[in-house]
Formats: C-alpha cells, sequence, structure tokens
C-alpha cells in the first residue's frame, strides 16, 4: 500500500453507465468514497441502488465508465484484465449470495481448490484449508458436501475459501440475503470475527437495517449516487 495512503480502497468521481433498449442506464454516477483498512464496511441501499455495480467496480471485477479507483494505492481502474486478475486472485477474497461452491467436492476440497486459483504452493494447502475451515467453526464437518451442511454453513465454508489466501480485503454481496435470521448472524458474526483477530478489511453490500449497528461505517446509496453527507461514510 502506499505509504502516504491510508485508505485499502479510494474511489475518484466513480460512475458506470449500461446500455439497455431503452436507452442508457446510469447505474452509479460520480461516487467518491474512501474505504480504511480493517473493520466492516457496510455498502447500503435497496435493490437497484447501484451497491452491487459499486463492490463489483471496487472489486475489480467491472470496469468503470468514467473514474478511478485505486486499491492499496494502485489504480486498478488503469490496469489490463491480466494484471486485474492477479489481484483478484492474490489479494482479494469473494463471497456471494450463492455461494459458488462446487457440489462434487467436500468443503475441505472447496476450500483448497480456492487456494490452488491462487496459486499456492500444494505442500501446505491443506493444512491451510483445515486452518480457515476452524476458524469459521466448521473442522468437524471437512469432509461434508455442500448439499450436506445448511445454507448457513455453507455460507461459512465460502468464507473460509475467500480468507485461504490471506486476502488484503473480502468483499461481500448480500452474503445473508438467502438465509434466515439465526444463519444469517451465524455467517456475520464469522465476518466479524476475522475483523477482530485477523485484521481482515470486508466490504459488504446488505438492504437489511438490522445489520447497519453492527458496522463500523456505512455508505448509503441511492439511484446510483451517495448520498450527500457519506462522501467519507459515516461512522457506525
Amino acid at each position: 500500500m502506499d505509504a502516504n495512503s491510508q485508505d485499502l480502497i479510494r474511489t475518484e468521481g466513480l460512475s458506470r453507465t449500461f446500455s439497455s433498449a431503452a436507452g442508457p442506464v446510469h447505474a452509479l454516477q460520480r461516487v467518491d468514497l474512501s474505504i480504511p483498512a480493517h473493520g466492516l464496511t457496510i455498502l447500503n441501499g435497496k435493490s437497484g441502488s447501484g451497491k452491487t455495480t459499486l463492490i463489483n467496480l471496487l472489486g475489480a471485477l467491472d470496469y468503470p465508465t468514467e473514474g478511478k479507483v485505486f486499491f492499496e494505492g494502485q489504480e486498478i481502474s488503469a490496469l489490463r484484465e491480466r494484471a486485474r486478475d492477479k489481484i483478484r486472485r492474490t489479494r482479494i477474497g469473494f463471497v456471494f449470495q450463492s455461494v459458488a461452491l462446487i457440489s462434487s467436492m467436500t468443503a475441505l476440497e472447496n476450500v483448497e481448490f480456492g487456494l490452488r486459483v491462487a496459486g499456492c504452493p500444494a505442500s501446505g494447502r491443506r493444512e491451510r484449508a483445515l486452518e480457515c475451515l476452524e476458524q469459521v467453526g466448521l473442522s468437524k464437518r471437512a469432509h461434508h458436501l455442500p448439499q450436506e451442511m445448511s445454507g448457513g454453513e455453507q455460507q461459512r465454508v465460502a468464507i473460509a475459501r475467500a480468507i485461504a489466501h490471506r486476502p488484503a480485503a473480502i468483499f461481500a454481496d448480500e452474503p445473508t440475503a438467502q438465509l434466515d435470521s439465526t444463519m444469517g448472524l451465524q455467517v456475520i458474526a464469522v465476518l466479524k470475527k476475522l475483523i477482530e483477530t485477523q485484521g481482515t478489511t470486508v466490504i459488504m453490500t446488505t438492504h437489511d437495517p438490522d445489520l447497519l449497528e453492527i458496522a463500523d461505517r456505512v455508505f448509503t446509496l441511492r439511484d446510483g449516487t451517495l448520498l450527500p453527507d457519506e462522501e467519507g461514510g459515516q461512522p457506525v
């Protein structure tokens, strides 16, 4: 990270426009924000507010139409796809609504696979995968297939896979949307523990107002724009 910057992520005039049959759709319009390292930052807003578009840009899954994204002091929005792919594989972890686990692989094998994709040496993969499953409270489920686990357990496996290569940031897009309240709280508890014990940075989207009080910082989006009083984020 740039020694002159305390922010893990920063954007300048970030905009994203999509084409449609009805004309251009301005999904995101001139968003300026800064996210410090460590802690839980929530991108809040109703469906269609632009929060998923924003998290995709911050996580180098998409390019902006205009503006810049800086990650660890580097402008990733200006990089070629190969360089962005390396950052995604080595410095970023992703957790999605649909856990995207491989159904034919056990929990352990799913986490090991994530390490293989990240280019981690084969010799230490199993030990690291078991360590991560232990961190999310699933060491006893290591040899179970996804369909043999609850939705909350599957999401915790997805978190273990996301943290296995020790990323600087985890991006979680509505990770509790498909879960009941009990399972959702289990997932959030795991993320908070990772922040407290590992110094992880988590950027999460949600439209659930009950989750806002647990965040360290909240950005609220409406119709593709950041609410005027929250350019720097609203500490909770």
